[in-house]
């Protein structure tokens, strides 16, 4: 398998993590109740998005890394950990497969 990653696709990847750092700090303050009611508006934007964009892929990340940090069940730790699992895996898809 040939995994040759798109120097233009990193490049834009860094930006928007750059530039998402306040989205990081918002997440990052948030209690359980609002991290919550944050991943039921990820589903929704992404719903409305028909796929995932790479904006999403990474607030995505961000948001159940949280989420999985602060988790009170074991149940929820391991749904966000399942979905940041798959993020990476998005991301790295397009890494390899865009520009």
């Amino acid at each position: 398998m040939n995994n040759v990653i798109s120097i233009s696709a990193v490049r834009e990847k860094k930006k928007i993590e750059q530039g998402d750092l306040e989205y990081q700090k918002l997440v990052s303050s948030m209690d359980k109740v609002e991290l919550l009611e944050e991943m039921m508006r990820f589903q929704e934007e992404r719903f409305r998005e028909g796929e995932l964009t790479l904006l999403l892929m990474i607030r995505g990340r961000i948001l159940f890394k949280t989420l999985e940090r602060n988790a009170e069940t074991q149940e929820l730790r391991d749904l966000a950990k399942s979905y940041r699992r798959h993020l990476k895996l998005e991301l790295e898809h397009y890494q390899c497969h865009s520009g």
